[in-house]
């Protein structure tokens, strides 16, 4: 029977940068989160999906599709939209090249909230993000987490599948 392998455990300086970046992403997303709740009546999740919506062709995604841009699971997704739709914000409909698919539509009412609510949004980004760095540094930044984004959508993490 062989063994396993002994756990590579964190030394001081980097157990120091694991905390900072745990921290980060909890801190961060809260702090837009009350900021969007407080100025705009929405959550950040929420947020993501009109500005999703907003930013796509026609202004229309499929559900699917909405999930991925949101990093959200479909029934947390379309919860979302339920709750949009009601306040007519989104439409839903089948999509008329797949019928298998739902779309989701930002409606005119949508973009009219997405363009109220982005200053503001905008405006905490750069108070907590954009401001704090100088070009260069802001270069590293998206540098060092676009490579943690690629290493944390990696489907083979090392994980047993089920």
């Amino acid at each position: 029977m062989s063994e396993s392998p002994s756990p590579r455990w964190l030394d001081a300086d980097e157990r120091e940068t694991w905390l900072a970046v745990i921290s980060l992403t909890i801190r961060l997303p809260a702090a837009l989160d009350r900021q969007l709740r407080r100025d705009a009546g929405i959550g950040h999740f929420e947020y993501q999906v009109l500005a999703g919506l907003s930013e796509a062709p026609d202004r229309t995604l499929r559900i699917s599709e909405l999930a991925e841009f949101a990093d959200g699971s479909l029934p947390r997704v379309s919860q979302v939209v339920s709750r949009l739709e009601r306040r007519g914000w989104v439409r839903r409909g089948s999509d008329p090249t797949d019928g298998r698919y739902t779309l989701a539509t930002l409606t005119d009412t949508g973009w009219d909230k997405v363009v109220a609510t982005a200053p503001g949004h905008v405006e905490q980004a750069r108070r907590l993000v954009i401001d704090r760095f100088d070009p260069a540094e802001r270069a590293r930044l998206r540098e060092f987490a676009d490579r943690i984004t690629a290493a944390s959508a990696d489907r083979h993490d090392g994980l047993p599948s089920r």
